[in-house]
């Protein structure tokens, strides 16, 4: 029992770092119905400036210019987008497969052979309780998540930029002819979507949460975030939450009572399973069609 409810802690933590990395992949999705492949490569670009600062700036600053840059570049790449306005969703999402095949690899070039973990504080220092061993990184993204995503949600609930995305996610045309600006909703949610990521890395690249260090495993891992908000429900914040702690107890779990090479499938059966169920997700909008 004490195994399991460790488990479940840790896993949580996870889960709120997976469910920060799916709400930006949902609050893109509704300000643009394009989904962004380059999401890995915002996470690779906030923990690059980390790695690369963190000795001369100090872990706190490196950290805080790592999330800004990450937020910038998110407008950078918003921008590029709006470039292509012409082109289709689907010819958008490509574009970003692109941009992110060329930050990735031009930071792994940058990284080198070595593989750094960039979470200096609280990396490989477990806490015990009661006989429960917890890694802090899991217990410190747990607590961060926590605050971060109460904070999104009161500000898409109340913040007039919350309301601008709802009333453009519920009807584009509508929400321009009642003076909502949409390009200034579209760029706040790549800005919002960026600065998640560029928190999401301090944790995922560490011992505690993966061993794969900051590179391509890092990468690999940020795209798991992708089945968290499929599974909730790819236009619902509410199911980025839900389905991000679903993916971070699966993982954790199967990885402890099955196999550690089968908890990531695990992720993909139980997105599947959602998907054969319920093809919009857990909270996903049902697609009506008029006959």
């Amino acid at each position: 029992m004490e195994t399991f409810v460790q488990l479940v802690v840790n896993g949580l933590g996870k889960g709120a770092v997976y469910a920060l990395l799916a709400l930006g992949f949902v609050v893109i999705f509704k300000a643009t119905e394009v989904v962004n492949f380059a999401h890995g490569s915002l996470v690779l670009v906030g923990g690059y400036l980390v790695y690369a600062l963190k000795d001369s700036m100090g872990w706190i600053g490196a950290a805080v210019v790592g999330i800004v840059s990450a937020a910038l570049a998110g407008l950078v790449l918003e921008r590029l987008l709006a470039g292509a306005r012409n082109a289709d969703h689907n010819g958008l999402a490509l574009l970003t497969i692109g941009v992110d095949v060329i930050i990735t690899e031009e930071i792994v070039r940058r990284i080198g052979a070595d593989i750094p973990f960039i979470g200096d504080p609280y990396d490989s220092q477990p806490i015990q309780i009661a006989g429960l061993t917890i890694f802090r990184t899991q217990s410190i993204a747990l607590v961060v998540g926590a605050v971060l995503i109460t904070a999104f949600f009161l500000a898409f609930r109340f913040s007039s930029w919350g309301v601008a995305m709802r009333a453009q996610a519920e009807n584009r045309e509508a929400a321009a002819l009642m003076g909502i600006r949409s390009s200034r909703v579209t760029a706040t949610a790549w800005l919002v979507a960026g600065a998640l990521a560029g928190v999401a890395v301090l944790f995922m690249a560490t011992q505690d949460f993966s061993g794969a260090g900051l590179g391509r495993g890092t990468h690999a891992i940020a795209l798991i975030a992708f089945p968290a908000a499929i599974l909730g429900g790819l236009d619902s914040t509410a199911g980025a939450v839900v389905g991000g702690l679903v993916v971070g107890l699966t993982e954790a779990l199967s990885a402890q009572y099955i196999s550690f090479e089968f908890s990531k499938s695990a992720v993909f059966l139980v997105m599947l399973l959602v998907l054969v169920i319920r093809p919009s997700g857990l909270f996903g909008t049902k697609e009506l069609s008029r006959v």
